[in-house]
């Protein structure tokens, strides 16, 4: 079930509302600039990044072009400094192999603590004082 636009009061992994992570580009499974997640959302897009060239080869590297412009999916690919609602196993992979983006904990969806532990997440935070 799609969550309403008012971040449908789903939280993030610090236990506060769920932050924005982008709307340019527009981001998240349900395009509405948030890593909201549901049950349609089999891939758990639910990790705010900030994106890396490194990433960027290693996600195309892996099977999954984030970089190329998709128009017929309204995707205009992605580039370093970009913010993204990740998969959280694509962001769990990266980091096994040494590649992990930075994270935005205040935009990452809790359901992301069903793949991935909050230490980790925590590690690679950009926005932890």
């Amino acid at each position: 079930m799609k969550p309403d636009d008012t971040g449908g009061g789903q939280r993030n992994v610090l236990g506060g509302p769920l932050g924005s992570c982008s709307e340019k580009p527009m981001t998240g499974f349900y395009r509405d600039g948030c890593c909201n997640t549901g049950d349609e959302d089999l891939g758990s897009h639910t990790i705010c990044v900030l994106l890396t060239s490194e990433f960027l080869e290693f996600s195309k590297a892996r099977g999954n072009d984030l970089s190329t412009p998709r128009p017929e999916f309204a995707f205009p690919g992605l580039k370093a400094g970009d913010r993204w609602c990740l998969c959280a196993m694509r962001w769990r992979e990266a980091l096994h192999a040494g590649k992990a983006p930075r994270v935005v904990l205040n935009a990452t969806n809790e359901a992301a603590l069903l793949i991935v532990g909050l230490d980790d997440l925590k590690r690679y935070a950009i926005d932890l004082n």
